[in-house]
């Protein structure tokens, strides 16, 4: 399948026919998403492109509404995933005609700019012949689409220009004259292509021509801007009148950068900016970590300006003092070059200021870090004495001067778990490890046998340049397999670096350190303490974890993000690996380690059980969001209890986390952090834990632990218990699953009595009671009486603002509307539920969903509507670590296989349905009996099969 963007928006078959998607604002979503093709993209990003700077009320719900309409639009093999971040359409980059254009014209850019003018022509040539149009010509209306679409333009156009510099390489100047008067007429102030005219005119022998195109592009400038023509233009211009028979194409600006041994790879984005603010601001200094490319990118931004650039390098001073004779230095400065001899007593600074006075120049300085003040006081002081001179700067913390702009660099772009061989090399840290692989293993490819492994290692590195180079080296004497595995040593691993780097660059660990030394000591202790947090921090949890005086800690904390050793990214701190792990050791040095690891588990599991009250609200998204944004430092807490054999806090956590991994479809990844707690607890509830054992009990039988929660009365668990519980749902849930022994009504009704006895009145228990009742006299077949309870259930749930109880009982309505004879209300009941689904980010809720729904379309005879929801149902469960609903999802399949005379099929998913990992209860033993009665039918059919044949086996005595 392709997805077409450069021109209408379309989605094409294989066979080249198009599958129609909806209208404009559908195609306009479809459209943003393939821009960002594999990567999630955030519902903010989405709501502004759909509806620009001034979204409606409910823009949220009417962005899920219309994600869902395309998802329905779409084969289930491109759905589109919700992310806690946002969403991303599952589409191979390489099949969105956009992501292939961009990629060969900078491929084309790349073979240009090394003189391979042929490949560069054929290259170039193929890239433009995916345009249909202009792009995106049928959204163009869509608020956040002009955008999106003007640079996609933009690259189009600097890929013709690229094309025909190929061409006048090659000597097809005459040849090119009319297609480029054409583009001068449609882009008047595009000076590049002006300049390919003129070159082309003059080489055709027409240099009035070429002249009087000079004249038309300076008056079109002095009219348009109030500007002259570039240097460059002006160059070709000037060339032209002295009769050189190739008039260049640009002057290189004279610079003072050093030449580059490998290729700039990624900062797409950094460039641009660095690029933008180089044309609007005086100082732009470049922060962040060691190692993450500071100094590479300063070098190729400065290297793109038409201008003279010069490199002061820092990081050898011993004293921030010699930082203006560091300047004199790189400038090649002395006292007879200057505009008047050296006077006495006259410093460094003063004689920078008068040979810097009227020059225009952009001066480089590396590294200021270390001498910080005296940089800063420099810059303050060149600035402001000399107006055309303009500085970028690096350093691990800004200058701190009013006009400085900053442009923080941390790691290179990360491709997702999962990401394929083809998708993982449009990432740029990707992109490097390959390279640098290459350079000392010459047959070094990424394969889909090493990628997982390449991914681990870029992604445990940050992203980092440096890191992922140091990696890459390792590859001279150990496989990638064993790099990816020795990455928990980083330190020792990556201890190779090149033997021209300065000290601090040629080992991980100097790197790391170089930055520590310019910590003071409160903003050490809060760095180290700040590790035992996973997954970043807000700032009250790390105030009251790592535990310093308030005014020390935001004094720290303030320091540690100016010198980049913590990111503040949406309100959350967070430390690259590389510096946590660095800052661990340091830690466990101090022997503070315990100390603030109970701490965390302490702040946490508080944390989880004020989450959990809010869970069964209205406000329940915003809970769920945090305990998203919570969830490492939640099952890090967990494990580390667990680990220290500390059962009250380890299974406190499971106890207060539990209705959030309900709620999240996380049961899989929930029963295996239970299983691993119930080997601390043992096989009896420890005392004054009985909820907290029940409960890791239960979660642990979600996972097909094989321990089920004990058979009893409906009320029995909860008698049992020493103090009210915390989490009445699941005990509940628990009960009506396994321990009613008929699941009638009136079991269900005696149960939700219990549980208002220990819980008190609760709307809703009363909610979750009357749901309970519906759907058990559905089963029983009392379709009036179960209706009347389940409305009175939804309306319950609704009142409350409870999502997930909603969804539930919308769900229970849809098969009740199903086992009424009315499919469609069914269909339109379980679509509301499906929407409440997404919103909830469960996969397994939502694959439940599906499941049912396709149940009903099998029923209704609708085998290709079933079998695209129990495809999709398998997917989500797999996804969600639901074996039950991964066993329930290819029965379904089994059916329709069936159905379709596909026994061999039929068989083989039934098989794998039973040895999916049933675990005898929620659902399990349904599934389980169900499965063998599809057996036994497709048996049956097989035996009727083989008699119909010629020659078949007449029927037996007792017509089997």
């Amino acid at each position: 399948m392709r997805f077409c963007v450069l021109g209408p928006t379309q989605v094409l078959l294989a066979d080249g026919r198009e599958t129609p998607v909806g209208g404009p604002r559908l195609r306009a979503l479809l459209a943003l998403l393939l821009l960002d093709a594999g990567r999630v993209v955030s519902a903010d990003r989405l709501i502004d492109g759909l509806y620009g700077e001034h979204p409606p009320r409910g823009a949220a719900n009417a962005l899920q509404s219309q994600v869902s309409r395309l998802r329905q639009a779409l084969p289930a093999e491109h759905t589109i995933e919700f992310h806690p971040a946002g969403y991303r359409l599952a589409v191979d980059p390489a099949d969105v005609d956009a992501y292939r254009f961009e990629r060969l014209a900078e491929a084309g850019h790349r073979a240009l700019a090394s003189g391979d003018w042929l490949r560069a022509t054929v290259v170039l040539r193929d890239a433009l012949d995916l345009w249909r149009g202009p792009a995106l010509a049928d959204v163009i209306d869509v608020a956040g689409v002009p955008a999106q679409a003007a640079r996609l333009d933009e690259v189009r156009l600097a890929a013709i220009e690229d094309r025909i510099e190929a061409a006048l390489a090659l000597g097809g100047h005459a040849a090119l004259v009319a297609e480029l008067r054409q583009l001068v007429a449609a882009h008047p102030l595009r000076e590049r292509a002006r300049g390919q005219l003129m070159r082309a005119l003059s080489v055709s022998g027409r240099p009035a021509e070429a002249l009087a195109e000079f004249e038309d592009a300076r008056r079109t400038l002095a009219e348009e801007f109030g500007a002259d023509p570039s240097a460059a233009l002006a160059a070709i211009h000037l060339a032209v009148l002295r009769g050189e028979e190739r008039p260049a194409a640009r002057e290189e600006p004279e610079h003072g950068l050093p030449s580059q041994l490998t290729t700039f790879l990624g900062r797409e984005e950094e460039l641009k900016r660095v690029g933008e603010l180089l044309g609007e601001r005086r100082l732009i200094t470049l922060i962040g970590p060691g190692g993450a490319g500071k100094t590479r990118l300063s070098i190729e931004a400065a290297s793109r300006l038409d201008s003279q650039v010069r490199l002061v390098e820092l990081a050898g001073l011993a004293h921030g003092s010699d930082v203006p004779q560091a300047v004199l230095s790189a400038l090649g400065l002395r006292d007879a070059g200057l505009r008047a001899p050296a006077e006495p007593g006259r410093d460094a600074t003063d004689r920078l200021v008068a040979a810097l006075a009227e020059r225009r120049l952009l001066l480089v300085l590396d590294n200021c870090e270390h001498v910080i003040v005296d940089a800063a006081r420099l810059v303050a002081r060149l600035l402001s004495a000399c107006p055309a001179l303009r500085v970028l700067a690096t350093s691990r913390e800004p200058l701190g001067l009013t006009g400085e702009a900053l442009c923080p660099v941390s790691g290179l772009t990360l491709p997702p778990p999962g990401t394929s061989v083809l998708e993982a090399y449009g990432y740029a840290a990707v992109r490097l490890f390959a390279q640098r692989a290459a350079d000392v293993t010459p047959d070094f490819t990424v394969t889909s046998a090493n990628v997982e492994m390449v991914l681990r290692i870029c992604r445990t590195l940050d992203g980092l340049p440096l890191a992922i180079e140091l990696a890459a080296a390792r590859l001279r004497a150990l496989p990638v397999a064993e790099v990816a595995a020795r990455l928990d040593d980083r330190f020792r691993l990556l201890s190779m670096g090149s033997r021209a780097a300065t000290p601090r660059h040629r080992t991980l660990r100097a790197v790391v350190e170089w930055s520590w030394d310019l910590l003071d000591d409160a903003e050490r202790k809060l760095a180290r303490r700040l590790t035992v947090f996973a997954g970043g921090t807000t700032v009250e949890a790390a105030e009251r974890v790592c535990g310093l005086p308030t005014v020390e800690f935001v004094d720290a904390l303030t320091g540690l993000t100016d010198k980049s050793f913590v990111e503040l990214s949406a309100g959350r701190y967070r430390m690259l690996e590389t510096v946590r792990a660095f800052c661990a050791e340091r830690l466990t040095e101090a022997g503070e380690a315990d100390q603030l690891h109970r701490a965390h588990a302490a702040y946490f599991l508080e944390f989880a059980w004020t989450a959990d009250g809010h869970l069964r609200r209205a406000e329940q998204l915003d809970w769920l969001r945090r305990l998203d944004a919570e969830r490492d430092n939640l099952h890090v807490a967990l494990r580390r209890a667990t680990g220290s054999g500390d059962a009250p806090d380890a299974a406190g956590l499971v106890a207060a986390l539990s209705f959030y991994w309900w709620l999240r479809g996380m049961r899989g990844e929930g029963a295996r952090l239970a299983g691993d707690v119930l080997d601390v607890l043992g096989a009896e509830a420890p005392p004054g834990l009985r909820e907290e054992f029940a409960l890791c009990v239960y979660n642990a039988s979600l996972g097909g632990s094989g321990r089920l929660p004990p058979r009893g009365s409906q009320g029995s668990l909860f008698r049992s218990l020493d103090r009210p519980p915390r989490q009445p749902f699941l005990l509940y849930l628990s009960g009506i699953s396994i321990g009613p022994p008929t699941g009638v009504a009136e079991d269900v009704d005696d149960l939700t009595r219990e549980l208002r006895r220990v819980v008190g009145s609760d709307p809703w228990i009363d909610a979750l009671g009357a749901m309970g009742i519906g759907s058990a006299r559905m089963s029983g077949g009392e379709w009036d009486r179960a209706k009347t309870a389940l409305v009175t259930a939804l309306t319950g749930f609704q009142n409350i603002g409870d999502r997930w109880g909603s969804m539930i009982t919308l769900g229970a309505i849809g098969e009740l509307a199903a086992g009424q004879g009315d499919p469609e209300a069914a269909s339109a009941f379980l679509d509301q539920a499906m929407e409440l689904a997404e919103e909830l980010g469960s996969a397994v809720d939502e694959a439940d969903m599906r499941r049912t729904r396709g149940e009903i379309r099998l029923r209704a005879g609708d085998l290709a509507a079933a079998q695209d929801d129990f495809a999709r149902a398998l997917l989500l469960a797999q996804r969600g670590g639901a074996p039950e609903f991964v066993s329930g999802a290819r029965l379904g399949l089994a059916q329709v296989a069936r159905l379709r005379g596909d026994l061999a099929e039929a068989r083989g998913l039934c098989e794998a349905a039973l040895a999916g990992g049933l675990t005898g209860w929620y659902l399990g033993e349904t599934t389980r009996s169900e499965t063998i009665l599809a057996l036994q039918q497709i048996t049956e059919a097989e035996q009727a099969a083989a008699r119909a044949a010629p020659g078949g086996a007449p029927p037996s005595a007792d017509g089997a």
